[in-house]
């Protein structure tokens, strides 16, 4: 993965309350310094950006602990500044749980600071919660992220609102929902990276290592972190199918919480939908029949339905 520069954007940035750290653009692989320390980021280097179009700078990884802990504690005040439009809270408000789920991937042991996970998704949660179109500002973000990243958080968005959407539940439970999902793959981080990166078919042996992760994942979080059992079905359980042939443990219908049945919904969908080195993203109408058709009896028809309602829409721009 190599050293993990940080996305900032650019509005986040305020000459007299962000950390004086170095700024940097990018260019294909490679950071270029645009701000060295002691040198005020202005309005005018906002504005000089943002001409060029640019959205985000970067900064290095040995910043990425003042950094982070800066953006999430301003989430408050991101989230009550009404100077501020929607898509652009929604920028600096996902690009902070992308940080967030970006570091703990980095240094698993982080995890076990539970208190901050929970701010984090609280704020995530005002936000999603605050505008039906939040989902939209997630684009914005979507192309200077690592994939991993991106698709934990874009599952955790998606699977909140189908939530919403689907049952009556209460802001508790959607967080112990939101807090799963955002975790849902943390197990990766103990699958080698040559096989989660492997372009084509995986081996018997590769095969077990990979599905080895919602478990290995499972075991970990529930040793170190006070996360709840929701959650932690769904970290265990996002593979499960309804015609019992998921894993770890085949779990079939009933026997799958519904909770990680929208979970592992909303897991194969955002998979489809996003592009990958590999292939291209699929529509939302090509990726739902695939889900439909070719995984027959994977998943619950109801929750397609209200699944289908969310993302087929007249909005192009919308999870397709």
């Amino acid at each position: 993965m190599g050293e993990l520069y940080v996305p900032v954007s650019i509005e986040s940035i305020h000459a007299d309350q962000f950390p004086d750290v170095a700024l940097y653009l990018r260019s294909g692989d490679k950071f270029i310094l645009y701000k060295s320390t002691g040198r005020t980021f202005t309005p005018l280097d906002a504005a000089r950006l943002a001409k060029s179009r640019v959205e985000f700078v970067f900064v290095s990884p040995r910043d990425l602990d003042l950094v982070t802990a800066f953006l999430e504690a301003s989430a408050q005040r991101v989230l009550q500044d009404r100077s501020l439009k929607p898509k652009v809270k929604g920028k600096i408000i996902y690009q902070t749980a992308l940080n967030y789920v970006g570091d703990i991937f980095e240094h698993p042991d982080k995890v076990t600071d539970f208190s901050r996970c929970r701010r984090v998704m609280e704020n995530l949660l005002k936000y999603l919660a605050s505008d039906r179109e939040s989902f939209t500002a997630l684009e914005s973000v979507m192309a200077h992220n690592y994939h991993t990243f991106v698709h934990s958080l874009q599952v955790t968005a998606l699977c909140v609102l189908l939530h919403s959407d689907a049952y009556l539940i209460s802001h508790d439970e959607m967080l112990d929902v939101g807090i799963g999902t955002l975790l849902h793959d943390f197990g990766k981080i103990f699958v080698p990276q040559e096989i989660l990166h492997k372009v084509g078919k995986l081996n018997a042996a590769e095969l077990e290592a990979y599905r080895s992760h919602p478990e290995v994942g499972y075991q970990y979080l529930r040793k170190h972190t006070g996360i709840s059992e929701i959650a932690l079905g769904i970290v265990r359980s996002h593979h499960e199918r309804n015609h019992g042939h998921g894993f770890p443990q085949g779990l079939k219908g009933a026997q799958i919480p519904r909770s990680v049945q929208v979970a592992a919904i909303c897991d194969v969908y955002c998979t489809l939908s996003i592009d990958r080195s590999c292939r291209k993203a699929l529509s939302s109408s090509i990726a739902l029949q695939i889900m439909r058709q070719e995984m027959k009896g994977a998943f619950n028809d109801r929750l397609l339905d209200v699944l289908e309602g969310i993302v087929c829409t007249e909005n192009p721009g919308q999870f397709s």
